[in-house]
């Protein structure tokens, strides 16, 4: 699959960075569409702006290496 999405940032320097976020503190359409997770998966930008939320942490550096962004693991 080779689905660029429109709010991420294009070019190699830029960096995301991927961060485990909780469901329950996530919009009531998110936790529903969660289906049972407790977790998702965050990539943000140097501004912490959430650009897109995910299932996992590996899917997360797919979607950012796909869209030519340097992901960044966030504790």
């Amino acid at each position: 699959m080779n689905t660029r999405f429109k709010n991420l940032p294009g070019g190699e320097d830029h960096i995301v960075y991927v961060r485990p976020l909780a469901v329950a503190d996530l919009p009531g359409d998110v936790q529903e569409a969660a289906e049972g997770l407790d977790q998702l998966y965050g990539l943000h930008d140097a501004d912490g702006r959430c650009l897109a939320v995910v299932r996992d942490r590996e899917l997360a550096f797919v979607l950012a290496r796909q869209n030519d962004l340097a992901p960044v693991n966030v504790h």
